[in-house]
C-alpha cells in the first residue's frame, strides 16, 4: 500500500531572528518598506513539502513514494534520501537548474517571512503519476504549477485516492482551478490562512467545499484542527510540545498523520489526533527534518495524550 506524494524537494536556509518583526515594520510606511533583520543563527536543512511528508510517514512505518524534480545540486539530498530508505526511482534530474530553495526568517512569534526559488521544481510535470505501481493513496502537495495540475488529472484517472494540499502554492490558482482541483480530489487541506482564500477565491464556504470531498481539514496552529466530513465538524485539539523552537515543516509532519490514518481506515477523530501529535514532535525541533520516533513511540505517546491507543 504505497503512497504517492507529488511534491517538492528543497533546501531550507533557516535564518532566525531574535525580535518580534510587529517591531521593525511600520504599518503606514509599507509602501516603502525597506527592512533589514540581523539573523546571528542560520542553518541549511533538507526539505520541501514531499521530502518532509516522506520522512514522517516512514517513521510511522507507513511506504511513501516521492515524486519530485532536484537540481544538478542534489547530490547531498539524494545519498541522504538512501540514508533514510526512501526510494529515489520517481525523483527526476532537471539538468541545468537548482533544486528549490527556500530561505525562511522566523521571528520570536514564530510568523516567518520566505523567499523561495522553485528551480527544478518547475519541471515536476515530467513526472507522471502513472508510472508509479502499487499506489493506493496520493497527495498533490505544493509544487510547480503544471506539475500540480496535471497529477491532480492523473490521479483522478488513475483512480486513485488523493489530497489536495495547496499550502503555500495557492495563491498560484485562479477560482476557477481551485474548484477543479477540489472536484477532482478526494480530501483537501490547508491552514487557516488558506482557508480564507480558499474561499474567497472559490466563492463558496467551508461548509459547501466540505460537501465536495470526504474530508475538509483545517488545521488551526496552537488551536488544533478541525475536520469537516460526512457533514460533521470534528474539533482536533493541538497536543501541547515539549518545546516551541521551529514551526517549519509542522504542517508536512501534520499531512503524513493524515495519509497514515486515511491508509489505515482510521476514524477522522483518532487520524486527527495522530497528525496532531506528529506536528507536535515536530515544532519542537529545529529543521523540518530533525525530530525522531518510532511506530511504537508514537503509540505510546498518543495513549499519553488521549488515553487510548490510535492501533
Amino acid at each position: 500500500m504505497s503512497t504517492l506524494i507529488c511534491g517538492s524537494i528543497a533546501y531550507d536556509t533557516i535564518m532566525v531572528f531574535q525580535d518580534q518583526f510587529k517591531n521593525h515594520i511600520l504599518p503606514d510606511k509599507l509602501h516603502i518598506l525597506n527592512v533589514a533583520f540581523l539573523v546571528p543563527d542560520m542553518r541549511r536543512e533538507y526539505g520541501g513539502c514531499a521530502g518532509n511528508i516522506a520522512y514522517n510517514l516512514k517513521m510511522l512505518g507507513g511506504d511513501p513514494l516521492i515524486m519530485a524534480t532536484v537540481g544538478d545540486d542534489h547530490a547531498p539530498y539524494s545519498t541522504r534520501l538512501d540514508q533514510l530508505g526512501l526510494a529515489r526511482t520517481h525523483v527526476q534530474l532537471a539538468a541545468g537548474s537548482f533544486t528549490a530553495q527556500a530561505f525562511i526568517t522566523t521571528d520570536l512569534d514564530d510568523n516567518q517571512i520566505t523567499a523561495f526559488h522553485p528551480g527544478a521544481m518547475n519541471f515536476s510535470h515530467l513526472n507522471h503519476v502513472q508510472d508509479a505501481k502499487g499506489v493506493t493513496l496520493g497527495i498533490v502537495a505544493p509544487d510547480g504549477r503544471d506539475g500540480m495540475l496535471q497529477h491532480a488529472r492523473e490521479f483522478r484517472d488513475a483512480g486513485i485516492p488523493f489530497i489536495f494540499d495547496p499550502g503555500q502554492g495557492l495563491p498560484m490558482f485562479n477560482g476557477d482551478e481551485l474548484s477543479g482541483f477540489i472536484d477532482l480530489a478526494d480530501y483537501v487541506t490547508v491552514n487557516d490562512y488558506e482557508a480564507e482564500l480558499l474561499q474567497e477565491r472559490t466563492g463558496k464556504s467551508l461548509e459547501q467545499l466540505a460537501t465536495q470531498v470526504q474530508a475538509l481539514i483545517v488545521t488551526l496552529g496552537a488551536k488544533g484542527s478541525v475536520i469537516h466530513a460526512g457533514g460533521k465538524k470534528i474539533d482536533i485539539p493541538c497536543v501541547k510540545p515539549a518545546a516551541v523552537l521551529d514551526p517549519t515543516g509542522c504542517g508536512d509532519a501534520f499531512r503524513a498523520g493524515l495519509l497514515y490514518g486515511i491508509t489505515h481506515r482510521m476514524d477522522w477523530a483518532v487520524t486527527g489526533r495522530l497528525a496532531s501529535l506528529i506536528g507536535a514532535l515536530k515544532i519542537a525541533q529545529r529543521g523540518p527534518q530533525n525530530h525522531r520516533f518510532t511506530h511504537d513511540s508514537i503509540a505510546e505517546l498518543y495513549r499519553d495524550n488521549f488515553g487510548s491507543a490510535p492501533w
